[in-house]
């Protein structure tokens, strides 16, 4: 098993992540990050700004990939077609 980790990246700042989690593969690691983005929009819906992270995954080898989301709440009227 390999070790990932998730530095997470947002407009306050960049929280490397120091412990990592040890996981079975890459795919395994996507699927962290997406839960993990899953429960930060979660807890971001609840304010009424926008808000943009990104998920820098990486093992002690380096990066791999980058996982993101942009959250736009805005007060604008959309008619439906």
């Amino acid at each position: 098993m390999t070790r990932y980790f998730f530095d997470i990246r947002d407009h306050t700042g960049t929280y490397p992540d120091d412990e990592g989690l040890e996981l079975r593969d890459v795919r395994a690691a996507k699927v962290e990050a997406a839960h993990a983005l899953t429960d930060i929009a979660r807890d971001a819906i609840q304010s009424d700004n926008g808000h943009d992270v990104t998920i820098d995954v990486r093992t002690k080898d380096g990066p791999l990939f980058q996982a993101a989301y942009h959250l736009q709440i805005t007060n604008a009227k959309y008619p439906f077609k």
